[in-house]
């Protein structure tokens, strides 16, 4: 288990769990997913971030979905490795 294609998720409800902004940031996700045997699929997404707080810049990340069953799982173990920053779902 670790990342699949988007097809590979389409038969089971996939939820977005977490936006890196840095490839760093997104190479620390897929270590933790994949360390914990998690199902995962990554998508260029855009995000808006303000710049010098006035301007807004439109930006790519990446896109971390879950199958729906994971999505609590996976919440708490990214929080728990520092990764909250990025994440789209509450903690629980």
């Amino acid at each position: 288990m670790a990342r699949v294609d988007a097809s590979a998720l389409v038969d089971r409800e996939a939820q977005r769990v977490y936006l890196a902004a840095a490839l760093g940031e997104a190479r620390r996700v897929e270590q933790a997913l994949t360390a914990h045997g998690i199902d995962y699929a990554v998508a260029i997404e855009p995000y808006w971030k303000r710049t010098l707080m006035i301007f807004p810049s439109k930006l790519n990340g990446a896109a971390f979905y879950v199958p729906a069953e994971d999505l609590a799982r996976c919440v708490e173990l990214l929080a728990r490795e520092g990764l909250a920053l990025g994440l789209v779902h509450d903690l629980p």
